[in-house]
């Protein structure tokens, strides 16, 4: 018997259209663009908002034919979709030459102008790791890049809420420049979370700059700002409590080596801004700042801190001993501190007792990740503790240093460790401990 009817479709056909963007959602740009093509519904489905909301474009460095592509399909997709961006990441990945520069420069001047016009939803963007004080980097070409995005950032400014231009390495005075833009339309700027960790160059004291002081004024809503501690001051802090103390929730300071680090803040400064900001946290991390003397100018008992990361990147100095730093300033801290990460390499230095008194003082300590030299005993002895709930440790991560080239007893021992406290590990903990040979 023959079928008069119409040819049945496929179950795909009848699809809901919440369902079928979920479909498109998991696709690439290429599979979205052939799947528009099967039929009306699917190309309807293709120009769906939700699809294009958040975005990363990233341009890589390495010459090919592909990479040129990416530079127009950047500028094609902005045309097409850029009006319906909330969130956008550009990338820049390991660039190799002028040329390459100027040709992202221009890229770059081309989307933000289309975004600036046709965008009105655009509320995060990060732009990470341009090193603009690079060689390659040449000044006119530089000039006009900051140009264009503090034009775009201008115009944005009503509607941003994040902004991440972590690693920029400008001047201060272009630094200065990015960062008044978000308040140059109403003199004064609403975004709650920024981003300048590793924005201004090197060796910079941003801590003396009255310009610097100027442009934060302008910030009033900020919920947080991570950026580095050559920029704090007792100014500084001043401003953050005058004009964002009802809204300021963390603080995330980086302190480099190579950054200026010798400024003087007063506790009462720190006091003064905790007291306004009741919600406040701080993050600190170190990398290579390892001196007592040096942290003690830093950590004062009035910073309500959160988080400490103290890392020596496996750089090893005679000079220094962690003993007091664990004994006499992190203990200021028992009652705030819930994060610790302590990666150290120093001659040898066992500090065992030190870092478990530490541990069993910090009454909010949630995580530890320690790279230390420390002898296997340490974590039977931690996870007792632990198990007898004097410290309410969730995460556990250790790498235990050694000087020995056969670590084979040491895995011994922490293989029956683990299996002494085997229940709590599995019910409890985040758990991850492994040996290490440093010879």
């Amino acid at each position: 018997m023959e079928d008069d009817g119409e040819p049945e479709q496929s179950s795909w056909a009848y699809l809901p259209d919440v369902c079928l963007r979920h479909v498109f959602h998991w696709l690439d740009d290429k599979d979205r663009s052939r799947a528009a093509l099967v039929c009306k519904k699917w190309s309807c489905a293709m120009y769906s908002g939700s699809l294009w909301r958040c975005r990363t474009i990233t341009f890589y460095g390495q010459p090919s034919k592909a990479r040129t592509l990416e530079f127009q399909s950047a500028l094609w997709y902005t045309k097409k979709f850029g009006k319906y961006l909330k969130h956008l990441e550009i990338k820049l990945s390991n660039p190799y030459n002028t040329p390459f520069i100027k040709k992202f420069q221009v890229i770059m001047r081309g989307l933000l102008s289309h975004l600036g016009k046709c965008n009105s939803h655009l509320v995060s963007l990060s732009i990470k790791y341009l090193e603009l004080d690079c060689l390659i980097w040449k000044n006119v070409v530089r000039a006009q890049f900051i140009k264009n995005l503090a034009a775009f950032l201008k115009r944005m400014s009503n509607q941003l809420h994040y902004l991440n231009l972590k690693g920029a390495r400008t001047t201060l005075e272009e630094g200065c420049e990015l960062l008044s833009s978000l308040s140059s339309l109403t003199n004064r700027s609403f975004i709650s979370e920024i981003n300048i960790e590793d924005f201004f160059s090197l060796h910079l004291s941003v801590y003396s700059s009255a310009l610097f002081h100027q442009t934060m004024s302008k910030f009033h809503s900020l919920n947080i700002l991570t950026f580095n501690y050559n920029c704090i001051s007792d100014e500084l802090l001043d401003i953050l409590r005058e004009h964002s103390s009802h809204s300021l929730c963390t603080l995330n300071i980086k302190c480099h080596i190579h950054d200026p680090h010798g400024q003087v803040v007063s506790g009462m400064s720190w006091a003064n801004l905790a007291k306004r900001a009741p919600k406040l946290n701080v993050n600190f991390f170190f990398e290579r700042v390892m001196k007592h003397d040096h942290l003690a100018r830093i950590l004062l008992v009035e910073i309500p801190v959160r988080s400490i990361s103290l890392r020596s990147c496996y750089f090893s100095d005679p000079d220094w001993t962690m003993r007091p730093t664990l004994t006499d300033l992190l203990p200021a801290y028992w009652h705030g501190l819930q994060k610790l990460t302590l990666e150290l390499n120093n001659d040898h230095e066992l500090v065992d007792d030190e870092l478990l008194q530490l541990i069993l003082s910090c009454k909010r300590l949630l995580f530890l990740k320690v790279w230390a030299f420390l002898s296997v005993s340490f974590m039977e002895r931690l996870l007792q503790n632990r198990a007898e709930r004097k410290c309410i440790l969730t995460t556990i991560k250790v790498r235990i240093y050694t000087a020995q080239d056969d670590s084979t007893e040491e895995e011994r021992l922490l293989a029956d460790i683990y299996r002494k406290f085997k229940y709590l590990i599995d019910s409890e903990l985040n758990y991850f401990v492994i040996t290490y040979p440093m010879v």
